[in-house]
């Protein structure tokens, strides 16, 4: 039997990270929606859910991609907008001396040509751990991990962030910061 916040989290994701018109809603230039118009949206549009069913997907998703504001009246996810104007108003933050980065096969030849490019997203993602980036890669094909000088990259001049659920985020990593895993 599939897990049911495994669906609605992914549609969170789709109305808070890429498309909040979908269902009717704004976010402000934070990423933050209302927690109560949010809800009503959702039922609007057919996927309804309560404000406990919310806080499940919230405190149960296993990549923590949604946060609450302080006071628990607004929601937003952490990271990964496609959206161009949110600021989610994260502080720079000195990487770890390696980084790591997922991908598939299929795009090695691009990236090694050209860099890490955010594609859609406002930012690069980076993983702390080597684990996580196959899993990451594994999404879209055969797996490939990168390994990423990312303070050399932030001695040269480059900023990092830390989003709240622990991906580090850069606007892009140039090749000569990229090495395959294998070739190291």
């Amino acid at each position: 039997m599939s897990d049911p916040t495994v669906g609605t989290s992914k549609f969170l994701s789709l109305v808070l990270r890429h498309n909040p018109a979908s269902v009717g809603l704004t976010l402000d230039g934070a990423g933050w929606a209302d927690v109560g118009e949010l809800l009503e949206a959702l039922r609007k549009h057919g996927h309804p859910i309560d404000r406990a069913g919310l806080d499940v997907v919230v405190a149960t998703n296993n990549k923590k991609r949604f946060e609450y504001s302080p006071d628990g009246l607004k929601i937003r996810a952490c990271q990964g907008h496609s959206i161009k104007d949110i600021d989610l108003q994260l502080e720079q933050k000195v990487p770890p001396e390696d980084l790591y980065h997922g991908t598939a096969d299929k795009f090695l030849s691009s990236i090694l040509a050209d860099g890490l490019l955010p594609q859609s997203r406002q930012y690069v993602h980076l993983s702390f751990d080597t684990r996580t980036a196959i899993k990451v890669g594994q999404r879209h094909g055969k797996p490939v991990v990168l390994h990423v000088a990312a303070l050399q990259m932030h001695k040269d001049g480059h900023t990092f962030y830390l989003s709240h659920n622990n991906v580090w985020l850069t606007k892009s990593v140039p090749s000569k910061y990229l090495k395959r895993m294998d070739q190291i």
